[in-house]
């Protein structure tokens, strides 16, 4: 175990997230908010302690997948915990361990809130909770390796713990280059929608923070009604762009480079369309009585982009809905965006590949002598790759069974406990009954708490990164 660069790499990151705070400060401020002081703290207390770690350069600058999946993962427990701090230290939410949840899901891209009232929090308050979702999005260290060559071709391992979905690969033969070209779309996307939002006539500011959500796939809401008070076209931008965002953004970078065949060939892309047409269609014809078809369909894309890519905002409190809708939404919170997207979830290419696994041994179950050859995007799937998703798939509702067994000590009823962990280690946000658009999580005891934090990191790590923390023979030299 290299400890040395580990600690570096630690280092940076809160070297980092100092400098990330200076806009939250900024924001304070142009709004005349005290609570502003409060980010200067934090910055302080990042900097004393990282800055000494960046200077103690390690001798060996080499690590492997072990260290790639320690430092994501205690990268990611750091970056929470400090970013936690403000939210306490100004006492705008005064309990930790609701500052911690709040920030974790702001990092985790999950937007799961424990806040009943978020109008209460000031406007710099409000921008670093979304800002945290934009942070968390393409992920901090991929940020860090679009700058800096930390670790030469090794650094691939950081991202591949770090990157959502079932494998990442280089887009150009240099890794910080591939880093760099993610960040570029991602920061163009995020333009382009910004402007299209003000175009609009939506206030800056909330331009800004819902942005900041629906880009890194978040969906923390600035307004106690969610997105109810806007009007059709604005939240008709936000569909658009949740939708784009839960696309892989290898597709970005093929139809960049005017490769259109090769984006059209990714398969995970295509389905991600169909399981959103289908789902649109369904509910709409479900839901139809509700408002009309028109308002139907408008609600209920807006809802299946919001879901499907683990974004979470809404224009109504689906509770309402019929049980055949909320049935969809719950089956879209298990799928998830695309492998390689900002979204969470199991991911498409996984629920794919699962699937021709499942028919490939039906199939060998009548012609025992046949050969059929897995494919995705025309190339063959490796047996290891095959294996990594299933022993993935088996883990996550490990995973899941236990928290929901944990978090059912509080006695909700059981489609709140069952959509509560579906939401945390989905990274989706909300979830039905109590914890729906309209609701939140403040009334979870803090066993529940701790167990949905812990799934909030696990589900935006792939799982694997967290759970190596707790096994011996990751910390053995």
């Amino acid at each position: 175990m290299n400890r040395s660069i580990i600690l570096h790499i630690l280092g940076w990151i809160m070297s980092f997230e100092a400098a990330f705070m200076v806009l939250p400060i900024i924001v304070a401020m142009v709004y005349g908010e005290k609570s502003g002081y409060a980010f200067l703290i934090t910055i302080g207390i990042c900097l004393l302690i990282g800055l000494p770690l960046i200077f103690r350069k390690p001798k060996n600058r080499v690590f492997y997948a072990k260290e790639g999946f320690v430092s994501v993962a205690l990268g990611w427990i750091i970056l929470s915990f400090m970013g936690s701090l403000p939210f306490y230290i100004s006492g705008q939410i005064p309990n930790f361990f609701d500052a911690l949840f709040e920030t974790i899901s702001g990092f985790s891209t999950t937007g799961s809130s424990i806040l009943s009232d978020v109008e209460a929090l000031d406007y710099c308050m409000l921008f670093w909770r979304s800002f945290t979702h934009w942070i968390g999005g393409m992920g901090v260290l991929v940020f860090i390796l679009a700058i800096l060559p930390l670790a030469r071709g090794e650094s691939m391992h950081i991202m591949r713990a770090e990157s959502p979905g079932p494998s990442v690969e280089k887009l150009v033969p240099r890794m910080r280059t591939s880093a760099s070209l993610l960040y570029g779309i991602y920061i163009g996307m995020t333009v382009l929608q910004i402007l299209l939002l003000i175009v609009g006539r939506m206030p800056i500011f909330d331009a800004l923070t819902l942005t900041f959500g629906s880009a890194g796939t978040g969906g923390f809401a600035i307004k106690n009604t969610n997105m109810m008070s806007y009007s059709p076209y604005l939240q008709g931008v936000i569909t658009v762009f949740m939708f784009l965002f839960g696309v892989n953004f290898n597709f970005y970078y093929f139809i960049l480079l005017r490769k259109v065949k090769d984006a059209i060939k990714m398969e995970e892309v295509r389905w991600y369309f169909v399981i959103v047409v289908i789902a649109v269609c369904l509910i709409s014809l479900n839901t139809g009585g509700f408002g009309g078809f028109l308002g139907a369909i408008h609600h209920s894309a807006f809802q299946v982009s919001s879901i499907i890519t683990t974004t979470g905002y809404a224009t109504l409190d689906f509770n309402y809905w019929p049980s055949f809708s909320k049935t969809i939404l719950v089956l879209l919170m298990f799928i998830g965006a695309c492998a390689g997207s900002t979204g969470g979830g199991i991911k498409v290419s996984r629920i794919i590949v699962l699937f021709k696994t499942i028919g490939k041994e039906m199939s060998y179950l009548v012609h025992r002598r046949s050969v059929k050859v897995l494919k995705l995007n025309g190339k063959k799937l490796e047996k290891e790759n095959i294996h990594s998703i299933n022993v993935f798939f088996v883990t996550y509702m490990v995973l899941f069974a236990a928290s929901f067994l944990l978090i059912s000590l509080d006695n909700f009823d059981i489609t709140t406990t069952f959509t509560a962990t579906l939401a945390t280690l989905g990274n989706i946000g909300p979830g039905l009954g109590v914890v729906g658009p309209m609701g939140n999580f403040g009334e979870f005891s803090i066993l529940s708490k701790l167990v949905m934090m812990f799934n909030m990191l696990a589900g935006r790590l792939e799982i694997f990164p967290i759970l190596l923390l707790f096994s011996p023979s990751t910390w053995k030299r």
